[in-house]
């Protein structure tokens, strides 16, 4: 426990210039406190203790504002920066070593039973406000863009935007964009805007000709 609580400091003050302590981040940050509370629920939902789990998990959403079903899978060195309004769902699975910003949403449809919450792959960042919905999987090293829809599956070192979020890169081609952070997100609409008037210059260029 102690080295996962290590390992969970070391990938704050990674991801975070803004971290100026391991003990600052021990005591002050929301969402390490989140991540300790729901190891704790985790275990007692394993064990078949579902009330004491849930009375963790809602003390834990009281406290920081993030709430975690201890239902959840999650891996290692799960970073939430800010995380006020993060939301997972009870059958969602989290690989190791991602971000995740406030306002996220990883939840269900309503509609689906068994699976009903998205499996997040490795190294993957899900951008302030999104929402994946549904038991879908965001393949590794993809990025959610902030604000996004997600229903769909994404396949591994992707970018999605939007709503519904579509994919404007894959393996670092198709769209030529700045790397995605909080502000430089593409727009999908634009993009295709920006290729019917490409066409109709081409196609005002031929009938001059």
């Amino acid at each position: 426990m102690f080295d996962l609580l290590k390992e969970d400091i070391q990938a704050i003050k990674d991801r975070d210039p803004a971290a100026k302590s391991s003990l600052e981040i021990f005591l002050l940050y929301p969402g390490l406190k989140a991540i300790r509370m729901y190891r704790r629920a985790h275990k007692h939902y394993l064990k078949g203790h579902s009330f004491r789990a849930r009375y963790i998990s809602q003390k834990a959403a009281r406290k920081t504002g993030i709430e975690i079903h201890p239902g959840a899978t999650i891996g290692r060195r799960l970073v939430i920066d800010h995380g006020t309004g993060i939301v997972i769902g009870e059958t969602t699975e989290i690989g190791d070593d991602v971000l995740i910003y406030q306002g996220v949403t990883l939840g269900g449809t309503g509609k689906d039973v068994g699976k009903r919450h998205p499996t997040i792959g490795n190294r993957v960042m899900i951008s302030a406000g999104s929402k994946v919905l549904g038991p879908i999987t965001i393949g590794d090293d993809s990025r959610v863009a902030a604000g996004a829809v997600v229903l769909k599956d994404v396949p591994p070192n992707s970018t999605v935007v939007g709503v519904p979020a579509r994919v404007v890169r894959q393996n670092g081609k198709k769209v030529d964009i700045t790397p995605l952070d909080q502000i430089h997100i593409p727009d999908p609409v634009q993009l295709e805007i920006d290729k019917i008037n490409k066409k109709l210059k081409e196609l005002e260029k031929q009938i001059k000709e």
